[in-house]
C-alpha cells in the first residue's frame, strides 16, 4: 500500500528591524535649563519688586463706618509685600466690619492699595437690636444707636427677607395715606400686623393679605381718614369687610390731658 505524499512547506517569517533612534540628550537637557534659569529670574524679579505697601487710598460715602476702622481693619495682614498681599483675605476683613456690605480692593503701583467701600443702607430695625438692609439681610444684631425713625420688623428667624420686602411695598402707600409706621409683625402662625406711630393696630391676618391690603387702602383710611385720631384697631380678618374698635370720648379726653399735662 503505497502512502500519499504530504507536501509540509516550512514558512519562515522574516522579523523586521526596528530603526534605531538617535537622541541627543545634550539638546534634551537645554529646555528645562532654559525654564529653570527664567523662573529664577521670574522670582527673582518679584522679590526686589514685592517692597512692603505704604500708602493705603480709602474711598467710600463714610457714614458709619471710617476710614480709621478700615486701616485698622487691614493692618494685621499687610505684613506681606505689595505684590505677595492676598487681596481676598484683605477684602474679608473689610468686610468683616459692621454696616460694611463689600469692599473691593486693587493694586496701585508702586506700593498703593486702593480700598473702596460701600456700606449698608438700613431699611427697618429687626427686633430690639438688629438692623436689615433693603436686601433683608441682618447685618448687625448689636445695634448701640436706637434708629427711632426707621420702622422695627418682627417675625420669627428666617422670615427677615420677607419682612423687609412686604414692607418696601407698603412704605408707598402708608406715605400716600398719610399714615406712619412704626412697627410690622408676623406672628409665629403667619398672621401680619400693622402699628401706627400714632398708636392703631391694623389686624391683617394670614390670608388673602395682598387683597386685605388693598382693603386697608382703598376703603378704610379714605372713609376713616377724618376720624382716625379716635380708631383703636381696624379688623380686617374678614371676607369682604372690617371692624373698628374705638377710642371712647373719655378715653381721648383723658389722652389729651394727659399731653396737656406732659407739655406743661
Amino acid at each position: 500500500m503505497t502512502r500519499a505524499k504530504v507536501n509540509r512547506r516550512k514558512i519562515v517569517k522574516k522579523s523586521r528591524e526596528l530603526p534605531k533612534l538617535a537622541i541627543n540628550w545634550r539638546y534634551l537637557l537645554v529646555p528645562p535649563t532654559v525654564v529653570g534659569v527664567l523662573g529664577m529670574g521670574f522670582f527673582g524679579a518679584q522679590a526686589l519688586l514685592d517692597h512692603p505697601v505704604r500708602q493705603l487710598e480709602i474711598e467710600g460715602s463714610f457714614q458709619r463706618v471710617t476710614p480709621i476702622q478700615v486701616e485698622a481693619a487691614l493692618a494685621p495682614g499687610l505684613d506681606r509685600g505689595f505684590l505677595s498681599s492676598d487681596l481676598g483675605a484683605l477684602q474679608r476683613r473689610v468686610e468683616g466690619l459692621d454696616w460694611v456690605e463689600r469692599a473691593e480692593i486693587t493694586r496701585r503701583w508702586p506700593d498703593k492699595l486702593a480700598i473702596r467701600v460701600v456700606e449698608h443702607q438700613a431699611a427697618a430695625r429687626w427686633g430690639d437690636t438688629g438692623l436689615l438692609n433693603t436686601h433683608g439681610e441682618l447685618f448687625t444684631n448689636d445695634v448701640r444707636h436706637a434708629f427711632p425713625e426707621l420702622p422695627r420688623l418682627v417675625g420669627p428667624t428666617g422670615s427677615e427677607r420677607e419682612l423687609v420686602k412686604r414692607y418696601l411695598t407698603l412704605r408707598g402707600r402708608l406715605a400716600e395715606a398719610n399714615l406712619s409706621l412704626e412697627a410690622l409683625i408676623m406672628d409665629e402662625r403667619g398672621a401680619w400686623r400693622i402699628v401706627l406711630e400714632t398708636g392703631q393696630q391694623i389686624r391683617i391676618g394670614r390670608r388673602d393679605v395682598d387683597q386685605r391690603l388693598d382693603r386697608l387702602f382703598e376703603v378704610v383710611a379714605p372713609v376713616l381718614a377724618a376720624e382716625f385720631e379716635r380708631v383703636r384697631h381696624v379688623d380686617l380678618r374678614y371676607t369682604n369687610g372690617f371692624s373698628v374698635d374705638w377710642i371712647t370720648d373719655k378715653e381721648l379726653q383723658l389722652a389729651e390731658a394727659g399731653e396737656v399735662l406732659g407739655s406743661g
